[in-house]
């Protein structure tokens, strides 16, 4: 990406999502998917692995799908309840703490990745369907709280 395609990206997210507790929590979220992806990167080159890489490629890209919508959440928490700076709006709490709860259980997921390449590595595991259930359990979470998020939006028209 060009110096200013990126600052272009910059000047646009500072306009919809402002500099407060909204692009924060955006980021906070993108920041837990790129864990989860870097996660992915040192299983992707080892076949012996390809059952845990796929399983968790799938929940990777099903957790990647919830970004749009939590930028989404942001964009009208910020038109609704604008934030500059670190206090949450008046009336904007729910959909703040819903926020901070999906990019918190985001690096859950991130974290459970971890420990279920982890377990797979270390002992040759031939059981991965418990790790990668775990996981599961965890993006199920994150798709709950973005879902949190968007209801406590709502009602904030």
């Amino acid at each position: 990406m060009g110096l200013f395609a990126r600052l272009r990206g910059t000047h646009r997210d500072t306009k919809e999502l402002g500099l407060g507790v909204w692009r924060r929590a955006h980021d906070r979220f993108e920041r837990g998917l790129d864990r989860f992806h870097q996660v992915l990167e040192g299983i992707e080159d080892d076949a012996q692995y390809n059952d845990l890489y796929n399983g968790l490629v799938a929940i990777a890209n099903r957790l990647a799908d919830q970004l749009p919508e939590v930028r989404s959440i942001c964009v009208e928490a910020q038109a609704a309840r604008p934030s500059e700076g670190t206090d949450i709006p008046p009336g904007a709490s729910a959909v703040h703490r819903a926020l901070s709860k999906a990019a918190n259980d985001v690096a859950q997921a991130a974290q459970a990745a971890a420990m279920a390449r982890l377990d797979a590595e270390s002992h040759a595991s031939t059981d991965l369907a418990r790790g990668l259930d775990s996981v599961r359990r965890r993006a199920d979470v994150v798709v709950e709280g973005v879902r949190c998020a968007r209801a406590a939006v709502e009602a904030l028209r």
